[in-house]
């Protein structure tokens, strides 16, 4: 008796572990991934914070440069929403039929800047100018061939005369968050970086920064689109819902981003 008695314990004890087991998978299934462009780091993780507070739904984010992250999507990756640098990943990824249809949203307009640590000599405040300084020996940007931000910076350094001058000391960062930890660690003198992270919380006290006229470059016009392989299109749209309400465009301010009005975002 004691036997069966044991045996019927360690049965009921598997069950409930299976359950849980299934609990927790379905609960993990019910978590919406967002694959972002670098410079969303901190308003997005303040944004998702803020919609799963209202909403109790999970957000789960995966950040790089808008070109590995499109490249992925194409390849196949289980992402729901993506958040571009620019206008034209999303675009293509609606062309190909990746996307559903009528989520194409622009939600936000970035800039750079050009950065050093608080401990540099180096004088930003001439600009793109400064990187002319002998003394520098490396420039981080960002990878223009798969970054926007990186784009915008060479784009400004030819607009400015100093691309020729300063090409063989750039160093590339894969998005335009390794460039600024190219910048912070001291592996590279100074960098041309979003704007975002320039005024996040880990960047914002350790350096100073000089923004690069908005006419220096094309405007880095940052769009989303919620994915036609999501599993979880409910929430989804219901994202992207959040992010077109008027309260969000503060935060968005508050990390250099300009909003577009209303009748341009579409």
């Amino acid at each position: 008796m004691a036997t069966q008695g044991l045996e019927m314990n360690v049965r009921r004890l598997t069950a409930v572990t299976a359950l849980l087991i299934g609990l927790g998978g379905f609960c993990e299934a019910q978590e919406m991934t967002v694959a972002a462009a670098a410079d969303l780091q901190f308003v997005m993780r303040d944004m998702t914070a803020r919609f799963q507070k209202e909403s109790g739904k999970s957000v789960k984010l995966i950040y790089g440069s808008s070109g590995n992250l499109f490249q992925q999507i194409q390849n196949g990756a289980p992402f729901d929403m993506f958040f571009s640098a620019n206008l034209d990943y999303a675009k293509k990824l609606g062309t190909a039929g990746l996307t559903e249809p009528g989520t194409f949203y622009q939600y936000a307009v970035g800039k750079i800047v050009i950065w050093v640590p608080k401990d540099s000599k180096l004088d930003v405040s001439s600009g793109l100018q400064a990187l002319l300084n002998p003394a520098i020996k490396k420039i981080a940007i960002a990878n223009p061939q798969r970054a926007p931000y990186g784009q915008a910076a060479v784009a400004a350094m030819k607009k400015e005369n100093v691309y020729d001058k300063v090409a063989d000391k750039l160093v590339l960062g894969q998005n335009i968050s390794q460039t600024a930890s190219f910048v912070m660690s001291g592996s590279a003198n100074i960098g041309i970086v979003a704007l975002s992270l320039a005024l996040s919380p880990n960047m914002k006290d350790k350096g100073r920064y000089a923004e690069i006229p908005g006419g220096d470059y094309p405007p880095i016009e940052q769009a989303c689109v919620v994915l036609k392989a999501s599993s979880h299109k409910d929430t989804a749209k219901a994202f992207l819902n959040f992010i077109k309400t008027p309260a969000i465009a503060g935060p968005f301010r508050s990390y250099g981003f300009d909003v577009p009005s209303s009748s341009s975002r579409q």
